[in-house]
């Protein structure tokens, strides 16, 4: 039986289920293992581990749920679940760095016996734990889901605290120097914070509804105009992100054009292929636009209507 014939293409979540439970495994291997051998980098690598293992638990959830359909009351399915998630895991990832400093800082004053081949073992096996799961869930990229790729990240992050602990295992064998042990602890608890606090940031815009940050709305305003001849001027423009959709709501004023619905689709047409924004909700008008509360830039519209007055 070759391993293509277990993975069909769409097995997304298959991936990510083994790959879980294999970190899962591995997380409490090393957890054991740092705990008795009295490592701090293999403890600091099992926390680095357990971020794996809930990053790959959210992408679970998430192809899960995507696959869930939207209802009358949750009108986007559960997509923002995930989001939701990624914001806990990170929050729970800080705090396991500061424990894991704290430690390491106390460590440094008071060293501790460690012993090196039980070490050593848990580290080369966490180390080929990783790099499988690597494989499982890069081959699962093609389909561009961001949770399987988020996910792949985290654990390519866990690759190198696996190498740093082994690092410090051979280092206490060689020459008995004990302090490399936290020393690398701290380093592989830096990977952790780097890798938490992008997902803390994101996370927390894509709560916050903000624009996805490779979007500059005003280029596409300008753009839009630019680019579709009867688009004169557009306004209200709103643009957030749903799990992995992008949603738009805009107004755009338009010459009165010979085929209303063609213009419709030629604007929708546009903002799929450019900007990937697949649901946009486009209210056209002819004058200009009348609400007081049109579009965030209230002052300069307002200008402007007080200008027509005089």
């Amino acid at each position: 039986m070759s391993v293509s014939a277990l993975f069909p293409k769409d097995s997304n979540s298959k991936r990510l289920l083994m790959a879980f439970v294999v970190t899962t495994v591995f997380m409490v291997a090393e957890a054991v293992g740092g705990w008795l051998s009295g490592s701090l980098a293999l403890l600091a690598d099992a926390g680095h581990m357990l971020t794996d293992s809930a990053a790959l638990f959210i992408a679970l959830m998430a192809v899960n749920f995507s696959q869930r359909k939207p209802d009358s009351r949750h009108t986007f399915g559960y997509l923002r679940l995930t989001t939701l998630a990624a914001f806990v895991n990170a929050a729970a990832l800080v705090l396991i760095v500061i424990l894991i400093l704290w430690e390491a800082v106390r460590r440094f004053f008071a060293p501790q016996e460690v012993m090196g081949v039980p070490m050593l073992i848990i580290a080369i096996a966490g180390l080929c734990a990783n790099i499988f799961c690597f494989w499982i869930l890069h081959r699962g990229e093609e389909e561009k889901n961001i949770n399987v790729r988020a996910a792949a990240l985290h654990v390519l992050g866990d690759l190198l605290g696996s190498v740093g602990a082994i690092l410090a295992a051979i280092v206490i064998l060689t020459t008995g120097w004990t302090p490399i042990d936290p020393i690398l602890s701290v380093l592989v608890s830096a990977l952790v914070l780097r890798s938490a606090w992008r997902l803390l940031k994101e996370s927390f815009h894509e709560l916050l509804e903000g624009a996805p940050q490779e979007i500059d709305i005003d280029k596409l305003r300008k753009d839009l105009c630019a680019s579709i001849y009867e688009v004169r001027d557009v306004h209200h423009v709103h643009l957030w992100q749903v799990g992995d959709q992008r949603l738009m709501t805009l107004h755009v004023q338009v010459i009165p054009p010979q085929d209303n619905d063609e213009l419709l689709q030629r604007i929708q047409h546009h903002l799929l292929h450019h900007y990937s924004i697949g649901h946009a909700t486009i209210q056209m008008e002819y004058q200009r636009c009348s609400t007081p509360d049109c579009g965030i830039h209230q002052a300069a519209n307002g200008e402007a209507h007080h200008h027509h007055h005089h």
